[in-house]
């Protein structure tokens, strides 16, 4: 089976769970995706939002539904992330190299995102999450290093909340022809990497500059 049927084959999944579930559907597919699995919410949230605004999802208006959706999506994909965590903080290196393939955990994906995290410390749990492929793997080099889970879980909901919502109002906006969001990924990683600057950036100033400016007054 060549690359481009898999991917359709994703596509029409993807779509029947979510027509015939709703918003259980989403939240399954979520949690799927937090979980590492190829579920990818660059499908999930597009085609969902497409229904949710144009009242295909449910019978509620379509901004209710909007925010239902952003919410349930939100917390299946924090609900996988945590479970992903577990099996890094609880599992390690060992779970991974036993059982990585039969979860479909690519080794060597696990070593670049560690490197990533390692690199950049709990922030890159929140930049991450506007990098496809890398948003989930985060999950597990923030549970091997203990991170708290309490941190954790904020920056992963800030992540996904903004995440979800590029990826709802994009559905929105393309409506019927949503599936020609596929062509966008390359497009989608560039400005994550300028989000991912530009969080530094914040970050950096607020830490590190504010503070200075308020001791020198």
């Amino acid at each position: 089976m060549s690359i481009g049927n898999i991917i359709v084959a994703i596509i029409h999944f993807v779509e029947y769970i979510i027509i015939k579930l709703g918003y259980p559907g989403v939240f399954f597919l979520m949690l799927l995706e937090g979980m590492l699995l190829p579920v990818p919410s660059e499908v999930v949230m597009p085609f969902s939002g497409y229904l949710a605004y144009y009242g295909m999802l449910d019978p509620f208006n379509r901004y209710a539904s909007i925010i239902i959706l952003l919410i349930v999506g939100t917390v299946g994909n924090l609900t996988g992330a945590l479970i992903a965590y577990a099996i890094g903080r609880y599992g390690g290196d060992p779970f991974i190299i036993k059982y990585g393939r039969y979860l479909m955990l690519n080794r060597d994906t696990i070593d670049k995102s560690k490197i990533w995290f390692e690199k950049y410390g709990k922030l890159s749990v929140f930049t991450t999450r506007f990098l496809p492929v890398f948003r989930t793997f985060i999950s597990i080099p923030a549970g091997i290093a203990n991170m708290d889970l309490g941190q954790f879980s904020l920056y992963t909901i800030a992540g996904d909340l903004v995440w979800d919502s590029i990826l709802i109002y994009l559905g929105i906006l393309l409506g019927s022809r949503w599936e020609t969001i596929l062509g966008f990924f390359n497009n989608l990683t560039y400005i994550a990497i300028i989000a991912f600057i530009a969080a530094i950036i914040i970050v950096y100033y607020y830490l590190a500059i504010k503070p200075r400016k308020t001791l020198n007054k």
